[in-house]
């Protein structure tokens, strides 16, 4: 794949994975809260900071994806955010039963985030 190629399937994935990170996150833990939320029922402070930072990110890789190389350290920041998190997750997901649809949802979920932007985000500005 060339890299005009790379930057231009970059830019979609930029955008795509911010939009699902601004509404994506919130809809997904409504209707798969066994594959994406880690609290019960009713409401969860924790729920709705982690949403606020995802919304946030969101925002910030749908800028990004107007000129990827100015961004390239907010990029390489969700890549390797999104591996630690999915791996803390992984581990969590084996603390109960109850934890174990994780491993098919948001696990997952983030490190295909983390391959896709890694793949397709260059290594030096040329």
């Amino acid at each position: 794949m060339t890299d005009s190629t790379k930057l231009k399937y970059l830019k979609i994935a930029l955008v795509v994975f911010g939009i699902i990170f601004i509404a994506g996150i919130y809809i997904l833990n409504k209707v798969w809260p066994s594959g994406w939320s880690w609290h019960g029922s009713g409401r969860s402070y924790y729920l709705e900071m982690i949403m606020g930072v995802y919304a946030t990110l969101g925002v910030f890789m749908i800028l990004a994806a107007k000129d990827p190389h100015k961004h390239l350290s907010l990029i390489w920041f969700v890549v390797w955010s999104s591996v630690v998190h999915a791996g803390i997750m992984a581990i969590q997901s084996f603390d109960g039963e109850h934890n174990m649809g994780h491993l098919i949802g948001d696990v997952p979920a983030l490190f295909i985030v983390a391959i896709v932007l890694g793949f397709l985000t260059p290594r030096r500005i040329s």
